[in-house]
């Protein structure tokens, strides 16, 4: 589809007349006009790429947020279409030389869209009931997590993914094993300095990190101890909201966001930082104003990706050397919408016989994007598949991410290619090598 065209000369003042083009309008109406169309996100965008149409890309999108909400367009159903086959991987915001804030956008018009439909299939259901019912709600996540721990050890997973539809086994197939309850029992409220102490920090566990990357927290808190930090982990924290926002459920996300607020802002006297293991987590966190307004930016301030925060505060700590070769790859919440990518790697070439090698597409997205691969498993394969070449000429015997969504998902994706490379955060190799030269190792 040609975009309508836009008049550049004034902002059209009043809106289109169906509720969805008002409430773009009043949503997105002011924030659309600073795309200069220069198409500089056309490349950028994994979408685009893969599908050449200008609508599948980020300019395109605010063309029909911009066609919507002026009334020129009226079927809002290619903008549905779009919204949510965009993976939300914020490439274009680094590309895009206006500042545009393509990723609240994308959120906002997703939520516009979800709140006025009116058909409701049921998949749209199971997918809200998961996101509002279960993943924020420890006690629930932990029984969904167990039955499925189960399932993989009286091998009930491998016989449903026979019987099951192809799509449905394909989803199944993204679950990542279920670690050892040693590793998803909590950690320590306080854990105090190794030697010299630096301070205090606060540790975000999130929702799925506990349940099926605790040793990725674990290993993190450790980290921060033996480098001169008392690390606190809060009992009130909980989810941050960021699947849900990216799901267009940003009313839900921002009461998970008040919840962390109120659990983090009573501590910020002394604490440090707020410490996030997941990229996506820590971004959530830091757009937490957007949500809950400057009542969170005590809080969002205060947040740093682990990778971030050890390499800024120059964190000395003693490494055994790991002689592996390892490939990093940029999560896009890391890279794009925080801007971290030479800190991760700097930590990496800091232990001893590990080799840093780099491949051809390390910013560019995997095709997880929170649930995205199990949304739009076709067009996250599509994406992935570049990324997946491009690691195994790299021939890495670990794979470093900094996301859990990217963990599964390139885990996923090279045990299908039948590559036999790890899939591991940055931090646990940190871990790892400081482990082994701790004196007591």
């Amino acid at each position: 589809m040609t975009p309508p065209p836009v008049d550049e000369e004034r902002p059209v003042e009043c809106p289109g007349s169906t509720p969805i083009a008002r409430a773009l309008h009043d949503e997105l109406y002011t924030s659309s006009l600073d795309c200069v169309h220069c198409g500089l996100c056309l490349t950028s965008c994994p979408t685009y790429r893969a599908t050449g149409r200008e609508t599948s890309s980020p300019r395109g999108r605010i063309y029909l947020m911009r066609g919507l909400a002026e009334g020129r367009l009226e079927d809002a159903s290619l903008l549905e279409e779009e919204a949510f086959l965009c993976l939300g991987c914020r490439a274009c915001e680094t590309a895009c030389p206006s500042g545009v804030h393509y990723g609240e956008m994308l959120e906002q018009a997703r939520t516009i869209v979800r709140e006025q439909a009116t058909d409701f299939s049921a998949a749209r259901t199971i997918e809200r009931f998961a996101l509002r019912r279960i993943v924020p709600r420890p006690g629930m996540l932990r029984l969904v997590v167990s039955l499925l721990a189960l399932a993989q050890r009286t091998g009930l997973d491998r016989l449903a993914a026979r019987l099951l539809p192809e799509r449905t086994a394909g989803m199944l197939a993204l679950a990542p094993t279920v670690p050892p309850e040693v590793e998803r029992r909590c950690m320590p409220a306080f854990t105090p300095a190794v030697g010299t102490r630096r301070g205090r920090v606060a540790l975000f566990e999130g929702c799925v990190m506990p349940e099926l990357f605790g040793r990725v927290n674990d290993a993190a808190r450790l980290v921060l101890s033996r480098a001169g930090w008392e690390v606190v982990v809060p009992e009130a924290q909980g989810c941050c909201g960021a699947l849900q926002a990216h799901a267009g459920d940003r009313g839900f996300a921002r009461g998970l966001a008040e919840r962390n607020v109120d659990a983090f802002a009573p501590l910020l006297e002394g604490l440090d930082a707020i410490v996030v293991t997941s990229a996506g987590c820590s971004a959530a966190l830091r757009e937490s104003p957007g949500l809950v307004g400057d009542g969170a930016r005590g809080v969002a301030t205060r947040v740093r990706d682990v990778l971030e925060f050890l390499d800024e505060t120059g964190a000395t700590l003693e490494l055994s050397p790991i002689p592996e070769r390892v490939c990093y790859d940029d999560p896009c919440h890391l890279v794009h919408a925080q801007g971290i990518a030479a800190a991760p790697r700097r930590l990496l070439q800091s232990i001893p016989g590990l080799e840093l090698v780099a491949h051809r597409q390390p910013e560019a997205c995997c095709g997880a994007a929170g649930i995205y691969n199990l949304t739009q498993p076709e067009m996250s394969a599509q994406v992935l598949a570049p990324k997946l070449d491009a690691l195994i000429e790299a021939a890495p015997s670990i794979v470093a991410t900094a996301n859990p969504g990217c963990a599964m998902q390139l885990a996923s994706g090279l045990a299908g290619r039948g590559v036999e490379a790890r899939v591991v955060h940055p931090i646990e190799l940190l871990e790892a090598a400081s482990r082994l030269a701790a004196p007591s190792a």
